[in-house]
């Protein structure tokens, strides 16, 4: 990488997504390159990414096999329109997707982005009751701190607040959500999966005594939830949510976008906690994040049940994107899935996982630290807020390691680190003491 500080552009332009478009813009944070664990930033510092990005970049930063693959399939075939025609890459990779999906799911539904995949996911759940003959199936049951994208699907059947509030008049109607599953008075510092809370799923049955499951059409959930500061589900949890969706009709959908693709040591978090839902909604890490791409995968009945309820020679789903499987992102998509597979970066994730889990709760004893939570290659730390200020302390904190070279997440007070599967247990390491020391350091 080169190391050369690099001019700021202009700022003005720009209206950013989910920043403080203000605070950032009087003093800008800019990268300009990366290569494997590590990104540049403009003033030519080497920045440690303990985030995998934003939790996609699971082989590591500009992998040259990828960038390759896209840049033959750039100057072979830029793009292809998904209606009415195909490309050969578009079911290659809708191949290899279903390969590693739990048995059944083996249908491929292609979007551009997380948030088209959760409403792409909706609306196949709700043409597949009307094609089974149960149209007044239309009500979702999300759950709080829930985070499922930015579409009006996603953040009606989404449960955080901020995330809402604004658009509340124009969500979706008929979505309940169930409770959320973090209590640190009853798990606090809890390894892997709480031993409390798999109750909580219980509550799923007094939602569809209150609507009447022929009502309900399905319920989302985050197996492990990531955007909201890393919630993981208590064990059982998942067991008790599957059985109940089962006994009622109702289909269960894992939003996969963060979980998929080895962040929890398996090919997803439902083949990790060993629980087969119907409908998984995936991005991220599906191509290394190198061109937008998300998927939907299927049970195939499900497929199978809307596609013949059709009349022969008619659309059966009328839905779709123009960037459906787009060439290059698709050219990505196998390329990373080869990287996966060639480098066993699921297995790998696997055997650092302990190791990880062990650094992570090494800082127990560290400033302001309220709780600890860990699952796979993710773990939160939630730290004591400054009265009044909410927020304040994980901002501050986050400065504090990207002032010192390494790059974590924060979300109001709790911290997130995902690094990439390609992490080194010694970079594992600097990542948390990185973590106390500028806990320590914050005022």
């Amino acid at each position: 990488m080169n190391a050369q500080p690099n001019p700021l552009p202009d700022t003005d332009a720009l209206w950013m997504p989910f920043t403080a478009n203000r605070q950032f813009k009087a003093a800008p944070r800019m990268l300009v390159s990366a290569s494997g664990m590590y990104y540049l930033a403009h003033d030519g510092s080497q920045i440690l990414d303990g985030t995998a990005g934003l939790w996609c970049v699971n082989a590591g930063h500009c992998r040259p096999e990828i960038a390759d693959a896209v840049a033959r399939q750039a100057r072979v075939l830029d793009y292809a329109p998904g209606f009415q025609m195909g490309h050969p890459l578009a079911f290659e990779a809708a191949t290899r997707v279903a390969a590693i999906m739990p048995q059944g799911m083996d249908r491929i539904f292609f979007t551009g982005s997380g948030s088209e995949s959760v409403d792409t996911a909706l609306k196949i759940a709700l043409a597949y009751h009307r094609a089974r003959g149960e149209p007044q199936r239309h009500r979702f049951i999300g759950r709080e701190r829930g985070y499922h994208g930015v579409g009006f699907g996603g953040i009606s059947v989404g449960g955080i607040a901020a995330n809402r509030k604004t658009f509340s008049a124009n969500l979706m109607p008929g979505v309940d959500h169930l409770p959320h599953t973090l209590n640190i008075a009853e798990a606090a510092f809890s390894r892997g999966q709480p031993a409390w809370g798999a109750h909580l799923a219980d509550e799923l049955e007094r939602i569809v005594a209150l609507h009447d499951a022929s009502n309900i059409a399905g319920v989302i959930v985050e197996p492990m939830a990531g955007s909201t500061g890393v919630l993981i589900p208590p064990r059982g949890y998942l067991e008790r949510l599957q059985a109940i969706c089962a006994r009622h009709g109702l289909l269960l959908i894992f939003d996969e976008v963060i979980t998929a693709f080895g962040r929890l040591g398996a090919p997803t978090a439902s083949a990790f906690f060993g629980i087969a839902p119907d409908l998984i909604t995936m991005a991220k890490g599906i191509n290394n994040a190198a061109v937008p791409m998300g998927a939907v995968a299927v049970r195939r009945s499900i497929y199978d049940t809307v596609v013949n309820a059709a009349q022969p020679e008619s659309i059966e789903l009328f839905h779709g994107y123009t960037y459906s499987a787009h060439p290059l992102a698709a050219a990505a998509a196998i390329e990373a899935l080869n990287v996966y597979e060639r480098e066993g970066l699921f297995q790998r994730a696997a055997s650092l996982a302990p190791a990880f889990e062990q650094a992570a709760h090494s800082l127990r004893d560290a400033s302001h630290v309220r709780d600890v939570r860990n699952l796979g290659l993710v773990a939160g730390i939630e730290i004591e807020p400054v009265p009044g200020k909410p927020g304040a302390r994980g901002y501050e904190v986050f400065l504090r390691c990207l002032a010192r070279g390494v790059l974590v997440r924060y979300t109001a007070d709790i911290l997130a680190v995902s690094p990439p599967l390609i992490v080194t247990p010694a970079q594992i390491e600097q990542i948390f003491a990185t973590i106390r020391e500028a806990l320590q350091a914050s005022a």
